[in-house]
């Protein structure tokens, strides 16, 4: 079998910091809450050769350090499918058929353990305690309306009307047990009932709990089980003895119960995983599946996997972009909402990008391909949403250590709690109270069951990147789910960021040259340049018709300038005091330099062999969401800071403009990550805001790094959040993501606690029959669930609603 799995290659290698051991991950399916990371985690670092194993819930992947000369990675990985876990290639992401199919079988395993709930509702309720007896009918009538939701063919009011007939029917089952028809063959009932959820509908979880305890684990499988066969056990103790009033019929329905709510658990817990990421990969489906190749005159349709980088698409009016390009020919506006989330379309002539998805308008474009598979803009997009689930604040640390120690401590009480009961019954009246002593053991175990606390957190997390992934955002990092909402200071890149990024040539300033000579030398020097600035002024020249002379030589100070040889005369090109600092005197343009900084322009003087010969004045127009979203990040209590390469007067110009009193102009590249030291200095946690590759140290830098989709590939990997639609307006917006979904976190985590804190110590007392202890537990984990949908069950129920009608209902893709 191990071959069978190395054949497939189940894993990707990893570099190893250490030469003689190397390392592989894994997608891990199957993965329920954080007690599934631990029980892989033991089982894996037992084995002989392994070094370090860590998991990650909310990424469904493992990864594992080892040494080749003892131990095989196909070896290592069919332990745990013999657990009941499922292996994947983590550089490939499942197919909406394939997470469809888990949650249709899912499905199907909780329908049928709610009808045998359901059909144990007559006997649960005990007719000796009246109303406060039906309680669990009531939780196993809430559950039956769930199935019906699942199970609805023609709408709601259908799923509504099967929910009442559901009712009626429990109800009469009720009447005729009050009448005492039932009340002698319930037991055997509610037993048969247990025996089929336990060995056929629930068969998975015994056999994971078998494989569990074989490698000396104890997880919440082994603890479900465990709760189980104690409650069909006080249920044969009950046949055997036949003791009036034993309430054999409640210790069957525990272990028909319990098992009914792991597996309803594990429902929901895959429902909100796979939902909260389908969400952004349907961006796929948004993808032609054929692309029109341009071979000289010759047009063919072909499969977009054999589009090649180079080639040459038409897109004709009305289609969707299959691939990343750039327009060779043509004019049209393009349809762009999936990235910038605006409906206006974008107007696209010859050098713009195209990105694969969008939507073209009424013109033909001729597009060359720059990028295809998996380094298309959706791939990486989707990816990244794979990526942010691995998110793993401090909090979830804390949880893990605590679920470490969990299953024994509660196993360890439930035994203490029977033998005290066993023994301190026969001390006081010489008479052993069995009863007692397994209604504390067995409502321990009930009450303990970790589920609440295992998906506390994690399911927080899945909802919180979710949530943010579908507005645009994407969190990369466990920093930036924690983090950003503590964040006090904020620094903003101004070029790119605050403004669009596209400086053009506003004003001319000549003393010796004409302009259009002005035009080519600066040109000419700043052709190899890849700053805005100098691309504005070379687009500038060519726009005004003007040929830039050949250099000789040329050489870039960043931030500053750039010096070039042209024709044999020495060319500066730059800031004026750049060329102040080279002894080029600019006494006769000080006066409008200083008049076209006052109103926020950025001026380049341009001298020749030491001569001035005049100045190029660029503006770049601002993002029109800027002013909003600085007024919304200092009422979230952020105070803005903006650093720019740019002169003072025209950086207090644009500051005054959106709103921001803080400003550090003149900054060289290498001093972005300095000021951000400074300002953590007093120890404020500052989040960065930038785009260029000049700012990925500050980013790196900074406690929060923020990168804008629209930038450097160095940049957006030095951050912690990417905001993919590069609208400014979602800095404020993932502050609020960050800050509400650590505090469901939070409220989680703090509910499991509070519940098996106090839930556990009260089973102890014997006094709390094992049913009880199970409607509270289910309790539990229904308010974690609905906590965790933020306020919003609508959610939910599409969700439900939705399971196996995704694949139907997802955009459909249209050939190109």
């Amino acid at each position: 079998m191990s071959e069978t799995i190395a054949a497939e290659a189940f894993w990707t290698e990893e570099p190893s910091n250490r030469p003689d051991r190397r390392k592989i991950r894994a997608r891990i399916g199957g993965l329920h809450c954080s007690l599934c990371t631990g029980t892989i985690e033991k089982a894996l670092g037992r084995q002989p050769g392994v070094d370090k194993v860590a998991v990650s819930l909310t990424h469904e992947q493992a990864l594992i350090e080892y040494d080749p000369s003892i131990a095989r990675p196909g070896q290592l990985l069919q332990i745990l499918r013999d657990i009941g876990y499922t292996i994947s290639d983590p550089r490939k992401l499942r197919p909406f058929d394939d997470e469809e199919r888990d949650l249709v079988r899912e499905s199907r395993r909780f329908v049928m353990a709610v009808a045998l709930s359901v059909a144990a509702i007559p006997i649960i309720a005990n007719p000796a305690s009246g109303w406060l007896g039906a309680l669990p009918a009531l939780v196993c009538l809430s559950l039956g309306g769930l199935v019906f939701l699942v199970l609805r063919s023609n709408g709601l009011w259908a799923a509504i009307g099967g929910a009442g007939s559901l009712a009626v029917m429990a109800l009469t089952l009720l009447y005729l047990n009050l009448e005492g028809y039932l009340t002698r063959a319930g037991p055997w009932i509610v037993g048969t009932l247990a025996l089929t959820l336990v060995f056929g509908v629930a068969r998975h979880i015994l056999l994971m709990a078998f494989q569990a305890l074989r490698r000396g684990i104890l997880n919440q499988h082994v603890l479900l089980e465990i709760g189980a066969f104690a409650g069909m056990a006080g249920g044969v103790i009950g046949i055997i003895l036949n003791r009036p009033g034993y309430p054999t019929a409640q210790f069957f329905a525990v272990a028909v119960m319990v098992t009914t709510y792991h597996i309803f658990s594990e429902w929901l817990s895959l429902i909100v995983k796979t939902r909260s990421s389908q969400a952004v990969k349907k961006l796929l489906n948004l993808q032609p599946e054929t692309a029109r190749i341009l071979h000289g005159d010759i047009e063919m349709d072909v499969p977009l996997a054999d589009v090649k980088v180079g080639d040459r698409v038409r897109i004709r009016p009305g289609e969707r972009v299959p691939v990343d390009g750039v327009v060779v020919s043509g004019r049209s506006g393009v349809d762009q909402s999936l990235v910038t989330g605006e409906a206006i379309p974008v107007e696209m002539t010859e050098g713009a990008a195209v990105i694969g998805g969008s939507i073209n308008g009424t013109g033909t474009l001729l597009v060359a391909v720059t990028a295809v598979g998996d380094g298309s803009f959706l791939q990486r997009i989707v990816r990244e949403v794979e990526d942010a689930r691995a998110l793993k604040p401090g909090i979830l640390h804390l949880v893990d250590r605590v679920l470490r120690v969990y299953t024994p401590t509660v196993l360890l009480i439930a035994t203490l709690a029977v033998i005290f009961w066993l023994v301190g019954s026969w001390l006081a009246t010489g008479h052993v109270d069995i009863e007692r002593a397994v209604f504390a053991g067995l409502s321990v175990l009930v009450m303990g069951y970790p589920c609440a606390l295992g998906i506390s957190a994690p399911l927080s997390i899945v909802r919180g990147a979710g949530d943010a992934a579908g507005r645009g955002i994407l969190m990369r990092t466990g920093e930036a789910f924690q983090g950003y909402r503590l964040a006090t200071k904020i620094v903003l890149d101004k070029t790119g960021t605050l403004t669009a990024g596209r400086p053009v040539l506003r004003e001319v300033e000549v003393i010796e040259e004409r302009e259009d000579n002005l035009l080519a030398l600066a040109a000419a020097a700043e052709a190899s340049s890849e700053h805005p600035l100098a691309q504005a002024v070379v687009n500038a020249a060519f726009e005004h018709g003007v040929v830039p002379p050949e250099v000789d030589s040329f050489e870039a100070i960043p931030g500053k300038g750039v010096i070039a040889r042209i024709k044999g005369d020495d060319v500066l090109v730059g800031s004026p005091r750049f060329l102040s600092e080279h002894g080029v005197d600019l006494s006769r343009l000080a006066e409008r330099i200083d008049a076209l900084e006052a109103v926020g322009r950025t001026v380049i003087a341009v001298s020749r062999n030491g001569r001035a010969l005049g100045a190029l004045a660029l503006g770049d127009t601002l993002r029109p969401d800027a002013a909003r979203a600085v007024a919304s990040l200092r009422k979230a209590g952020m105070v803005p800071v903006m650093v720019t390469g740019d002169n003072e007067r025209a950086a207090r110009h644009v500051a005054q403009e959106i709103g921001i009193d803080e400003v550090r102009a003149g900054v060289l590249p290498d001093e972005k990550a300095s000021i951000v030291r400074r300002l953590q200095a007093d120890g404020s946690r500052v989040a960065m805001v930038g785009d260029g590759i000049n700012d990925a140290p500050a980013l790196m830098q900074a406690d929060i790094g923020i990168a804008m989709g629209g930038g450097t590939d160095i940049a957006i990997e030095s951050a912690d959040i990417i905001i993919l639609s590069n609208r400014l307006d979602a800095l404020p917006m993932a502050r609020e993501i960050s800050r509400n979904s650590y505090g469901k976190l939070l409220q989680n985590v703090a509910l499991a606690f509070i519940f098996n804190g106090a839930g556990i110590p009260l089973a102890t007392t014997g006094l709390v029959q094992p049913v009880w202890a199970m409607v509270a537990m289910a309790v539990s984990v229904t308010a974690i669930f609905v906590n965790s949908l933020g306020g919003n069950p609508r959610l939910f129920f599409d969700a439900v609603a939705s399971v196996g009608h995704s694949a139907e209902t997802a955009v459909a893709p249209s050939a190109a």
